[in-house]
């Protein structure tokens, strides 16, 4: 199921992120900057099932490793410090992070042959869309 995800994905459309950080409390001078950099993101899967994902922009580099259904400890692009938990759902990787009493979900799946990532906190959406690189 994840090998659909794996591959290298430029970033061609984000929609309502700025909303979805401030939500998640990042600072205006950090959203600022996120709101203009289209990241690249990298997926990976190795032998033992262990999933990277690596979001490369010329602002910032951050690289996630885990596995399925194994809680871990993530600290965010934005520096929040999360209990993290990623399933497959339906075809999508659901990513849940939760600290300091809140909690955030991003959807990824694939549609028309792009990554769809949708970000949810509360009733905020914000939807970001990358087509896979040649």
């Amino acid at each position: 199921m994840v090998e659909q995800f794996v591959g290298n994905w430029r970033m061609t459309a984000s929609e309502n992120f700025d909303k979805y950080m401030k939500a998640i409390g990042v600072g205006f001078a950090t959203r600022q900057v996120a709101n203009k950099v289209k990241p690249n993101l990298l997926v990976s899967i190795d032998a033992a099932g262990i999933i990277t994902m690596k979001s490369q922009s010329t602002f910032k580099t951050m690289e996630v490793k885990f596995k399925l259904d194994e809680e871990f400890d993530e600290t965010t692009a934005d520096d929040r410090h999360t209990k993290t938990l990623v399933t497959a759902e339906n075809g999508k990787l659901v990513q849940k992070q939760t600290w300091d009493g809140k909690s955030t979900t991003l959807e990824r799946e694939i549609r028309d042959g792009k990554l769809i990532v949708k970000c949810v906190m509360d009733d905020i959406v914000a939807v970001r869309t990358y087509e896979r690189e040649a």
